[in-house]
């Protein structure tokens, strides 16, 4: 056989011409060579266009599934979205990729709603709770990590009751974006006709209450120096009594430790109504923030919302706002505010959490501020300890803020619509209230208090137990 044969199948016949063919083709340069030349060349262009397509067409189709967006849901309450929108700008100008789609919900069965809605899997991302919830909402908050902000940073920039509050077993579980404290306003007119200043403690409290009381010949109350005693008709009622609590040294998860503290707390709130002639309040009257907002009452305990509902009932009212009083050696009051939370069941939990961090940044409550001013008197008091200062020109909001170092929280809180906690908390805290107003003792009063918070403790066990 010959030597030059490729294929060794003698069932090819006429191998070997074909092959001798190819070889003088080779070596003559005949055109039989220059065709199959041309087919390669052919053959690589064409592998190069259909490169070129893969490349232009498959690829960019590659890269955009690398860089889709994500849309993150987020739960507010309280503003309005054309507060926040310019917020989440900013944030997109940084992160492009990731949407935030804000939506204002209704505070009626707030809470309720959002737990459904999170253990269902079809909850918002990132969510606003309130400082007293945490134990609610155990099992559905996700602990922010170290990268999202570290227990050095939370505890530079914000508030000690807020670590309080946030801070769960070492945990960090939102981000407040303002604060707000128990603070007294007093109707202006009222005080300059009597020439008297605001009081600095609770002796000069009870002289100015009993002093700018005005009854009419039958004793009704026209002009009340106060609001405190009853329960129904006290606007932050549970938060006063708190603040009394408090400030007489009791510890609200512990009141059992101090029962005698806490009556002699509910004895004095309860006073300025059983005081007989000396009374300052009664349950006849209309609630205290609309009885101070038509100018029948010289001092209220409120916060800084309570200013807009003041305003929208008597624009003209002139009135301040001055810290609370206080007890010798003491700078106390209630705080109650909101924070943001990210959903533990959340699909984006890696996006959310870049969100919360751009939440907590100065510049970031620099610009909720400023743009919620744009529209209303004010915007939220800062959280922030490092912004208080620029707050010190604004007579309306720094007085809230000027008591945050101070500030401890309460699960007596009211207007936070939680049909939860606060509420079977408050529901207690009425009874007792009533009890000492129709006779009862304060010592008994106390007892039975004491009885209802632990029961509903009970029901609340943290799944996270306090730093």
């Amino acid at each position: 056989m010959n030597g030059n044969t490729i294929f060794q199948n003698p069932a090819h016949l006429g191998q070997n011409q074909e092959t001798s063919l190819q070889q003088k083709s080779v070596e003559t340069g005949s055109p039989i060579s220059r065709t199959n030349i041309v087919k390669i060349l052919l053959g690589i262009v064409i592998i190069v266009i259909i490169g070129f397509f893969i490349f232009s067409v498959a690829i960019p189709k590659f890269r955009d599934v690398q860089v889709s967006k994500v849309t993150l849901n987020y739960w507010g309450l309280w503003e309005d979205a054309s507060i926040i929108q310019p917020i989440i700008a900013d944030f997109n100008r940084e992160y492009p990729s990731i949407k935030v789609n804000y939506s204002k919900q209704d505070h009626k069965r707030y809470r309720e709603r959002l737990v459904a809605r999170i253990q269902n899997g079809i909850g918002p991302d990132i969510f606003r709770f309130h400082n007293t919830w945490v134990t609610m909402l155990s099992g559905v908050l996700l602990p922010l990590p170290s990268d999202t902000i570290t227990k050095a940073e939370f505890a530079k920039w914000f508030y000690p009751v807020v670590q309080k509050d946030l801070i769960k077993n070492g945990a960090i579980y939102g981000i407040p974006l303002e604060i707000d404290t128990l603070a007294l306003y007093i109707n202006t007119n009222i005080f300059e006709s009597a020439r008297l200043s605001p009081p600095k403690d609770w002796v000069d409290f009870i002289n100015h209450a009993r002093g700018l009381t005005v009854k009419d010949g039958s004793g009704q109350i026209k002009t009340a120096g106060t609001a405190l005693g009853t329960f129904n008709n006290v606007t932050h009622a549970p938060d006063i009594v708190s603040l009394l609590l408090v400030q007489n040294g009791v510890d609200l998860n512990n009141i059992a430790q101090d029962t005698e503290a806490a009556a002699e707390a509910l004895a004095f709130y309860t006073s300025f109504t059983t005081a007989g002639g000396s009374s300052t309040w009664n349950s006849s009257l209309d609630p205290s923030v609309v009885a101070f907002a038509k100018g029948n009452l010289a001092m209220y305990f409120g916060y800084s919302w309570d200013i807009f509902t003041i305003k929208a009932i008597n624009p003209n009212l002139a009135f301040e706002i001055h810290p609370v009083p206080q007890l010798p050696n003491q700078n106390m009051t209630i705080a109650s505010y909101w924070a943001e939370g990210v959903s533990a069941t959340s699909q984006y939990q890696k996006e959310a959490l870049l969100f919360m961090k751009f939440l907590a940044k100065k510049e970031t409550a620099q610009r909720f501020f400023t743009d919620a001013s744009k529209t209303r008197t004010f915007g939220e008091p800062y959280a922030r300890v490092d912004l208080a200062d620029t707050l010190k020109s604004n007579l309306i909001v720094y007085p809230f803020v000027s008591q945050g170092n101070g500030a401890v929280s309460s699960f007596f809180a009211s207007d936070t619509h939680d049909s939860g906690l606060n509420s079977q908390m408050n529901t207690y805290l009425g009874n007792a209230v009533n009890s000492i107003i129709n006779g009862g003792s304060p010592q008994s009063a106390v007892g039975t208090l004491v009885q209802g918070v632990n029961q509903v403790l009970t029901q609340y066990t943290p799944t996270v137990e306090s730093k």
